[in-house]
This record gives C-alpha cells, structure tokens and sequence, in this order.
C-alpha cells in the first residue's frame, strides 16, 4: 500500500514544487520588478556615448573645488617664485583689497644693484574682479605706475607677463611682477611627493581637453589654432617656472601652472562648444540650394 502512495506523492509534491518556482521572482539590489503578463514594457534608456559626452562638455578638465577664489589666498604672504617679493591679499570672491605689495627689481641706474618698492602706503589697494576670462577668477589692481593682474589659484596667483617693465622713478628701480606668486619654495620640499601626485592628476585633466579639442580641429580652426598651441606648453611652462626656488626638488610651480593651463583649455573647449550649433546652422543655410530663377 505504502510502495502504490509514494509514486503519487512525489507527484503531488513535484506539481507544487514547479508552481511555488513559477510564482517567485529573484529581486537583485537595482533590479526591477518583473512586469504584469500583458503589461506594456516601456524600452530601455540609452546612455550617452563618450564622444556624445564630449559633444555636450562633460569632459571637465577642473572639478569645481579646483576652481578657488580669494579665500585661498586671504592672508597668506605670497612671494614671486618663491623667492622675491611679497603679496597679501584679503577679501571675497566680488572684491579684493591688496593689503601688501613689495616688488623687488634692480636699478635703474645701476642694473647691477638690487632693489625693492614698498607700494601699499597708508591705504590698501582695490582689486575689482574681472571674471574668469581664462578659466580662472581674475582680479586688476590700479597700482601705481605699474597697474597688474592677477589669476587666482589655490594657495598662488599668476601674474601675466607685463610687456614693458614696471619703472619707481623716485626708486630707481626698475622690476617685473609677472610670474607665479607662492609660497617660499624652501617650505615646500616636504610636499614633493604629494605635489607629484596631484601634478599627474593635473596632467591627465589636461590631455583629456586637449583631445577633446583635437578632435573638433578638422571642423574647427580656432580648435586647430588652440591644439597647435597647446605643442608650446611645455617649454613655456618650463621656462616660467626655472626661477623659482627649489622647483627641482618639489615641482610645484609646474603643478601650478599646468592647473592654470586647465582651466585656459576647459574655458576655450566650453566657448567651442557653445558656438558649434550656430556654425552647424550657418552651414546649413549655405548649403541649401537657391531655387532657380523662372523662364519668361
């Protein structure tokens, strides 16, 4: 009797098995739930390719916290390269107050004698913001006789190089302000090996815009213009950073200068893509065919 159940057991227990299966459903973290039977399925979202991110800007070169203002140079003495000089700078992202400005050159008279100007008097100097022109919050300062410009970057400026020497006649001295303004060089060969670091981190954002900059050159002469630029960097780089101090031992002037480069590169990738659709449009008016004139 028990030999004639058993088969119609397992039957019975198979039968519930098969719907007990039918009836689960296997939730994985991010799945979603199956749809009713004869729902309709909406189809899958297509993410965008890598060239359509480039198309549309995503490729930053500089996340937002590698774009500083004033406050991370508030207070801190800045020399240029590292050396030479003082500046000291307070104040907010909309105005900027140049607290201390002594520029260091060589007189007039005797280029062979050293010599520094104390410009900040009684009264600090304004600098008004003037937006970010080449990636960068850019502030102008009116000094005396030798008005400057400055591009802010953590912990640094960058003053573009002046065309004509700045002249203190009743100095007699004579001095140039552009450069990178930083901190001592000295005090910053304990940081070689970070500064390595985030000097390749710098290097990769970098050739990153760079192709994506290349590859609208054959449509784009101000791309071509900006990627045939981009062959000299480097030995301008080297070449603005060979004064200041200890740059061998700690790289922080290329760090610096490389970020600025950055930022130049993201501004102009930015404008590119901005003016692509409007040359796309004007393209497509040129090439339409003119409807031919009417025979008498």
């Amino acid at each position: 009797m028990a030999r004639r159940l058993l088969p119609l057991i397992c039957s019975l227990f198979a039968a519930a098995l098969a719907a007990s299966v039918a009836n689960a459903q296997l939730a994985l973290p991010g799945a979603a739930p199956a749809a009713p039977q004869g729902a309709k399925v909406a189809p899958p979202k297509h993410r965008k390719s890598s060239s359509s991110a480039r198309e549309t800007g995503d490729a930053k070169g500089l996340k937002a916290s590698a774009k500083p203002g004033i406050a991370s140079i508030a207070g801190r003495p800045l020399m240029l390269n590292g050396k030479s000089g003082l500046l000291q700078i307070s104040g907010d992202d909309k105005t900027a107050t140049v607290d201390k400005l002594e520029l260091a050159g060589e007189s007039v008279s005797d280029p062979s004698q050293r010599c520094v100007v104390d410009i900040v008097g009684e009264k600090p100097i304004l600098a008004a913001s003037a937006g970010r022109p080449d990636g960068l919050e850019r502030f102008e300062a009116d000094v005396p006789a030798c008005p400057i410009a400055f591009d802010v970057l953590d912990g640094a400026v960058l003053v573009p190089a002046q065309i004509t020497a700045c002249v203190f006649k009743a100095a007699d001295c004579r001095t140039s302000p552009g450069g990178l303004w930083g901190p001592d060089g000295a005090s910053l060969t304990g940081d070689a090996d970070k500064i390595v670091t985030e000097r390749a981190e710098a290097e990769k954002a970098m050739a990153k815009l760079v192709r994506a900059i290349e590859d609208r050159a054959k449509d784009s002469p101000d791309a071509a213009d900006l990627a045939r630029d981009q062959n000299a960097f480097a030995g301008q780089r080297d070449e603005l950073c060979r004064d200041y101090a200890k740059e061998s031992a700690h790289g922080y002037c290329a760090w610096r200068v490389t970020q600025a480069r950055t930022a130049l590169l993201q501004a102009q990738l930015d404008a590119l893509l901005a003016a692509a659709p409007k040359a796309e449009s004007e393209k497509g008016k040129k090439a339409k065919p003119k409807k031919s004139a009417k025979q008498p």
